[in-house]
């Protein structure tokens, strides 16, 4: 890819890029949110068309007007935003499009059989060609998009953000899939925010900024990580994560949950955050982590125990009720679960204060408008108009809109599951650092996240779960990564209550 030009309005996206990927190689793709990778890719995969530049594949020159040409070239693409079908099966997802057929029939036996033979060669024999991938969990969707991306036989994968749901050891058979892909030809493009992982994968990095490409084709191994850190932000970072300082001894017990249950997910869990805490939840995708979130916000009804938040019991599987005792939640997943994608930032952000923004029945759009506009000052949501549409943000400055809504309510309680998913390098230490001053005005947050060393470096306290259940509770600062893995994957249990 040479000189790349794509203009949106208001906005030039890619501004001279230029790409070039090797047969074999894995090759990275790296940039702050907004320094135009998802727009690189999109042209890649036939979803944009580039205003200026030239795309050559294999020495010759190429136009993809749409996704099926990019296809039948051979590049497929796993985007980060998962494109899978609830209402379908695994076998559909897979061969969605390029069904295989005989005598101009489709035959669903011959795709449950290579379903079958893809999912055992991505690690994941145990899922099942008929299940319908609505009912599967983030990680088991993702499989299935790696799936379909190895279905069309492709000489060259674009991977975006695929590690993002993963726990360590899918992580960890990821990496050997994209290696067996490599040993046979195929030329992978990896986009991850996770440095240690490029380090781990990758052969040669290529970095954006501001729409243009700053550095192309460097080796990962004579990179250092400093040097890209620089190269991505225009600058030095110092430390990642922000000084915790000390919970008072006397701060009130804002959020308690006790002996919380979930049937058939997780069980007897407990916990007290107090005014100013940080209390984290380390473990692996699927042991009930974001469950337990979801059950104290009301989104699903506990079958065990209570929720109190400032002594007021909550009613069980009522968000209304929780968001009226001041709790707050950003979803794993915020473009489907958090965010009206269409709407206006102004919208997202007073979404959960309408009634303070009404006057006798109609909307106050004017208040909300300015109530917005001071969270979007005070988060620095860039672009800074409150008018544009929220999908026309990088996922970082989506992640502060979520958490400005939650600032306008003024609530009590935060909880916040993978607050950093898809968020580049210098917007997650933004975003650490408003998490610290959250806790410091006196607010109880609790984490969730995969990143073992983001729940370390943020909480004041932790608990580990392992197939639904608490299996350490205490002080960060007792703990470190590898005693957290070794808890997880032995599922061990130490105690039950924090």
């Amino acid at each position: 890819m040479r000189g790349l030009v794509k203009q949106f309005p208001g906005a030039r996206a890619l501004d001279g890029v230029d790409l070039e990927v090797r047969r074999g190689e894995v090759h990275c793709l790296l940039g702050q949110n907004g320094a135009g990778k998802s727009t690189l890719i999109k042209v890649l995969a036939g979803v944009h068309r580039p205003d200026e530049g030239e795309v050559r594949w294999q020495g010759r020159p190429v136009v993809l007007p749409d996704p099926v040409a990019a296809l039948r070239t051979g590049i497929a693409t796993m985007h980060q935003e998962l494109d899978v079908v609830a209402g379908l099966t695994v076998a559909e997802n897979v061969f969605l499009g390029h069904e295989l057929s005989r005598f101009g029939v489709s035959s669903r036996r011959a795709a449950t059989r290579r379903t079958r033979e893809l999912l055992a060669r991505l690690g994941h024999p145990e899922l099942s060609p008929g299940a319908e991938v609505g009912r599967l969990s983030a990680a088991g969707q993702q499989v299935v998009s790696m799936a379909r991306a190895l279905s069309h036989d492709a000489q060259l994968i674009v991977m975006d953000e695929p590690s993002a749901v993963l726990d360590p050891e899918e992580v960890a058979n990821l990496f050997r899939v994209v290696e067996g892909l490599t040993a046979a030809g195929v030329a992978v493009v990896y986009i991850s925010h996770r440095l240690e992982e490029i380090r781990r994968i990758g052969d040669r990095i290529t970095v954006l900024k501001d729409g243009r490409t700053v550095a192309r084709g460097l080796p990962v191994a004579d990179t250092p990580t400093p040097d890209l850190i620089r190269l991505m932000t225009g600058r030095t970072l110092g430390q990642t994560f922000p000084p915790r300082p000390a919970v008072p001894a006397g701060a009130e017990a804002v959020l308690e949950v006790d002996d919380l249950s979930l049937a058939g997910v997780f069980e007897h869990v407990s916990m007290t955050v107090r005014a100013g805490e940080v209390v984290g939840l380390a473990g692996l995708v699927g042991a009930g982590r974001s469950e337990v979130l979801e059950t104290v916000f009301g989104a699903r009804r506990a079958t065990g125990g209570t929720v109190t938040v400032a002594g007021r019991r909550l009613r069980p599987g009522s968000v209304p009720a929780a968001v009226a005792a001041g709790v707050g939640l950003a979803p794993e997943e915020r473009k489907s679960q958090g965010l009206l994608l269409d709407e206006a930032v102004y919208r997202n952000v007073t979404l959960s204060t309408f009634a303070r923004s009404s006057r006798l029945g109609w909307l106050d759009e004017a208040g909300e408008r300015e109530a917005a506009r001071e969270q979007v000052r005070a988060l620095d949501v860039r672009p800074h108009g409150v008018e544009r549409a929220v999908r026309t943000l990088s996922g970082g400055n989506q992640q502060k809109v979520v958490l400005a809504r939650w600032l306008v309510h003024g609530c009590r309680v935060l909880l916040l599951d993978e607050p950093t998913r898809g968020v580049d390098v210098g917007a997650r230490a933004e975003i650490y650092a408003l998490v610290r001053d959250l806790s410091a005005s006196g607010a109880a947050v609790v984490v969730v996240s995969s990143e073992i060393e983001e729940v370390l470096g943020l909480a004041d306290r932790v608990l580990v779960l392992a197939e639904g259940r608490v299996v350490h509770t205490g002080p960060t600062a007792d703990i470190d990564e590898h005693r957290v893995l070794d808890l997880v994957m032995t599922a061990s249990p130490e105690g039950r209550s924090a």
